[in-house]
């Protein structure tokens, strides 16, 4: 975008990595729902599309914003008249260190993920958002354990009766054939046969995109497909190595089988996992996808950012931070701005997307002395993406995000077709969740824009031999 505006500049892309994320097949299904894929392509391929853009390879070691100056790993120093900060966020593992905790959150521990699988047996999966969601549901052959701290299954996206609708595809046997994705992987050249087995914490990858499992061969060793057994409601209390838990002369726990009593395991694990219900079941390795955070710490030395609550670079309606020509847009920052009563931050692709882009913009009207208005991405939080195999859509205040007790949940669900899902306050629509192909996606973005009093539809909102879209085209 950037490039686009302003020919003539020079643009630096400071990249840790030598693959960039470029976004493909891009598709605006309605006024603020978008389908995208990601995809890395070669620096060299935006170099040659924009010859004013230079791609950087190198980690940031140091921002000097009074001198508004960049030095990077390799000792370089470059200077900015504008600087926008886009640096992610890091995963939130549960224990640093411990080379059994692998968490998942880019492309490069997602192989390292690979790679320790197609040994394993048994693992325990921690973390109840969309990265647990579509990881235990793609995994075969090997036992799984999932703890979340939720007592339903994708608490960030769903209520538990979405969870109810979408549990029965975790254990059904038959499974679909996925849905085909086109993606193109680049790995960097030479790095195939180095050791590099923990996806250390501290190394910056690339975000996962939304498919990021496909073409991963997420097969453990068993021949069996699916076995995944959920503890509710429970955190990892403690990580023992196999020694301390000989020593600790404790009890761990076989792969539960229909509501029998759970017998001690007779097998040795390379590790355990002690949860705060008091359980302790051995496995291979623990994945930890409870999260990001966002990457802040190689900016903040020497400089006066405000932060937001989650640690974020707040930044204002024009993305800018609080430094003057330090601007920030994706995971690494927190609006700042007074939302839209139905538009929330999540850290998510789409939103990374929009950010950035919207930032170039602002970017661009400052430097020109134009005036710009919020992008109209902001006035509705909207969502498209794929768990177990269903599309899903969210919108708006799809948990009832904020409402506290004033509001009302209307629901339809036909078992295993459709989920919907719409939160209403005072007549009128605020949130929607969409499981299924029902095609309503377009009619409840409208109505959740122009929050129009629906009271006198009562039910029949969702009444499925009513055709809503032709009252409200």
């Amino acid at each position: 975008k950037l490039a686009m505006e302003f020919p003539s500049e020079d643009i630096f892309l400071m990249t840790a990595s030598p693959v960039i994320k470029a976004v493909t097949n891009f598709k605006q299904v309605s006024k603020t729902l978008e389908e995208f894929d990601v995809e890395e392509q070669p620096s060299s391929l935006l170099e040659k599309r924009y010859p004013n853009i230079k791609v950087i390879q190198s980690g940031v070691k140091q921002l000097r914003s009074d001198e508004h100056k960049i030095v990077t790993e390799d000792g370089k120093e470059y200077m900015y008249e504008k600087l926008c900060l886009c640096a992610g966020a890091k995963p939130k593992l549960i224990f640093e260190g411990n080379p059994y905790v692998l968490g998942i959150r880019d492309t490069d521990s997602a192989q390292a993920f690979q790679k320790n699988l197609a040994q394993a047996e048994r693992i325990v999966v921690v973390g109840n958002g969309g990265i647990a969601l579509e990881l235990v549901y793609e995994i075969q052959g090997c036992e799984v354990i999932w703890a979340i701290k939720d007592k339903a299954i994708g608490n960030t996206f769903f209520d538990a009766g979405a969870a109810e609708f979408l549990v029965p595809k975790l254990t059904a046997e038959k499974r679909e054939a996925p849905i085909a994705c086109k993606r193109t992987k680049y790995t960097m050249e030479g790095n195939e046969d180095k050791e590099r087995p923990i996806a250390a914490p501290d190394r910056l990858g690339s975000a996962l995109g939304p498919d990021w499992h496909e073409g991963l061969h997420l097969k453990g060793t068993k021949e069996f497909s699916h076995k995944v057994h959920i503890e509710i409601l429970c955190e990892v209390k403690k990580i023992h190595l196999q020694q301390e838990f000989i020593q600790l002369q404790r009890t761990s726990l076989t792969f539960p089988k229909e509501e029998k009593n759970v017998e001690p395991d007779e097998v040795l694990w390379p590790v355990y996992v002690e949860l705060t219900n008091g359980k302790i079941y051995g496995c291979d390795f623990i994945v930890s996808a409870t999260g990001v955070v966002p990457n802040v710490k190689p900016f903040l030395d020497g400089n006066n950012f405000a932060l937001g609550e989650d640690g974020g670079l707040k930044v204002d309606k024009h993305m800018r931070t609080s430094l003057p020509d330090v601007y920030a847009a994706g995971d690494i920052c927190t609006a700042a701005w007074e939302p839209s009563p139905v538009w929330h931050q999540m850290r998510l692709w789409t939103q990374a997307r929009q950010m950035g882009w919207y930032a170039a913009k602002c970017m661009a009207a400052d430097t020109l002395g134009e005036s710009i208005d919020l992008d109209f991405c902001f006035e509705l939080f909207a969502h498209v993406t794929k768990f177990f195999n269903y599309k899903v859509v969210v919108l708006g205040k799809y948990n009832a995000q904020g409402l506290g007790l004033d509001h009302e949940l209307m629901l339809r669900c036909t078992k295993g077709q459709e989920y919907v899902k719409v939160v209403m306050q005072n007549g009128r629509m605020m949130g929607a969740v969409l499981i299924g192909e029902t095609d309503l996606e377009e009619t409840f973005e409208n109505l959740i824009l122009n929050q129009m009093d629906l009271s006198a539809y009562g039910e029949d909102l969702l009444n499925p031999d009513i055709d809503i879209e032709d009252y409200f085209d």
